[in-house]
């Protein structure tokens, strides 16, 4: 094997990373909620605040500073009615749950949900019913959370304690509603025509609020068919307004999995091939209705992503995955991708934030923090700023991936790379060593530095886990001086981040 090398150009910013592609999600489905953040029954009420909130959640999830949470599904909400979730608990109605075959109490909504994010100090992404909804629905639910006049709805936020406005942002226009689990499942055609109605009556009432629409997994022809319908520009020409599109992000979904560790590990390196693609219909669909790039050019919300085998966590059974040193490792290099692709994803919710698919587990007696947590902790707390270019010279892996076709379109390296370069100087290289025999000796360039730091998430073997009071997968730290040598060891199976200080 030749000796691989990373050579980082930290004076070369190729793009702005959003802090919004570390967001979260939180679903009403299997024990996200109800168990998760809201837990007013816990027979340990030192764990619960005076709200019914989970406080040991709270004190993991707000130190990473995690900007958005989204809200309430995911297939939940094709049956949601949120009017459900508003007013005294004691008369809210339960309802039939269909996508996950549940029955809902409406015991938490809204407005809990709004006081769940000021907790965390994030910001709430609502998705709207596209599939039981209506219009009428979606627009009474904007004028409840963000209206300021006079009017029935924003009265009756009022009514229920709350006078100032939510002031929320980010709306989705439904979800998945191409799958054929989807309550209401829709052709592109009339999702696209209902989506550009729904939008252009949305921005009416409200034209602060960022609108996203319903893709599939970037690249297909929904994506294709339903960009080049929907961005349509907001203003008239003949009347000289911009032509901003009434679209600003458009949605994608996808989940890697396996249990062959290189194929686990290589796999999302689909997304990002689906993010290049996707951007170029972006563009294309720009191009072809007259909308200027320049104006205003939607990015990609990846609003559902992670390692999940659901014959593994099955959905309707609450998809409680234990993950193991591998996931970790493939939830590093969905992390790295999402920063190699920053200059078109504009947000990205790791799918789940607590117990469904989640880096971090709930107790009756506390929390468990998953072998997947520590690659998010490191990204949510270090890569931020601009990503700088990096080049990385090493051998690649060559057997089966999954998808098959993943090789044929990205390269497979044993190491996985992105750099940034943060506000106050920092320049963080994450590397991902995704051989499982070696150890990877490495040449290292672009570093100028006296001193640095190292963080090391591995473990003894691949398959380990992490469980209540056995948390064999961590985050160790160490001191590093880049003048004592110009190489560095990648141990094998591990995530390495090296940061230093620019001179």
């Amino acid at each position: 094997m030749a000796t691989p090398s990373i050579t980082v150009f930290p004076a070369r910013k190729v793009s702005r990373i959003n802090r919004n592609i570390y967001s979260g999600f939180t679903e009403h489905m299997g024990r996200c909620i109800y168990g998760g953040i809201y837990d007013p029954t816990n027979p340990n009420q030192d764990l619960v605040d005076a709200d019914g909130f989970r406080k040991d959640v709270i004190d993991a999830l707000k130190p990473l500073d995690i900007p958005v949470f989204r809200y309430p599904g995911g297939n939940f909400c094709a049956t949601y009615h949120w009017q459900d979730g508003v007013g005294p608990r004691d008369q809210r109605p339960s309802r039939p749950e269909l996508a996950w075959d549940n029955v809902e109490t409406n015991h938490f909504g809204t407005d809990e949900f709004m006081a769940w994010c000021r907790a965390v100090h994030a910001e709430p992404y609502l998705c709207l019913n596209f599939g039981t909804g209506t219009l009428d629905e979606a627009m009474a639910w904007v004028e409840y959370c963000n209206g300021t006049k006079d009017t029935y709805y924003a009265n009756l936020r009022r009514k229920n304690g709350h006078d100032e406005p939510y002031k929320v942002r980010y709306w989705a226009l439904g979800n998945e509603m191409w799958g054929s689990w989807q309550v209401n499942q829709m052709t592109q055609e009339a999702y696209a025509e209902r989506a550009l109605q729904w939008a252009k009556a949305l921005k009416l009432l409200d034209p602060t609020i960022q609108l996203v629409l319903c893709g599939k997994e970037g690249a297909t022809s929904w994506d294709y068919h339903t960009l080049k319908h929907c961005l349509q520009p907001a203003g008239r020409s003949d009347l000289g307004e911009d032509r901003v599109p009434l679209i600003d992000m458009h949605s994608i979904h996808l989940y890697t999995a396996s249990d062959e560790h290189y194929e686990n590990v290589t796999a999302p390196l689909a997304a990002e091939r689906s993010i290049e693609v996707c951007a170029g219909l972006i563009d294309l669909a720009l191009v072809e209705n007259g909308i200027p790039p320049a104006q205003k050019r939607p990015t990609i919300c990846f609003d559902e992503w992670n390692v999940w085998l659901p014959t593994r966590a099955v959905g309707s059974r609450g998809a409680e995955e234990t993950y193991t040193l591998s996931d970790a490792l493939a939830v590093a290099v969905w992390l790295n991708v999402l920063v190699r692709k920053s200059r078109d994803v504009g947000m990205a919710c790791i799918a789940q934030s607590v117990n469904v698919i989640s880096p971090l587990m709930t107790t009756e007696h506390g929390l468990v923090r998953q072998t997947t947590w520590w690659p998010y902790e490191l990204f949510c707390r270090f890569m931020k700023g601009h990503q700088v270019a990096v080049h990385v010279e090493c051998d690649a892996y060559a057997g089966p991936t999954k998808p098959g076709w993943v090789r044929a379109l990205k390269p497979t390296p044993w190491l996985d790379v992105s750099a940034t370069l943060d506000d106050d100087g920092w320049v963080n290289v994450c590397v991902v060593n995704i051989h499982a025999e070696h150890d990877l000796k490495t040449a290292l360039g672009g570093v100028e530095a006296s001193q640095g730091e190292v963080y090391t998430v591995t473990g003894p073997n691949l398959k380990v886990t992490n469980m209540a009071g056995k948390e064999e997968v961590g985050l160790q730290k160490s001191e590093w001086d880049p003048n004592k040598s110009s190489t560095f060891v990648f141990p094998k199976s591990s995530i390495t981040m090296l940061r230093w200080k620019t001179l």
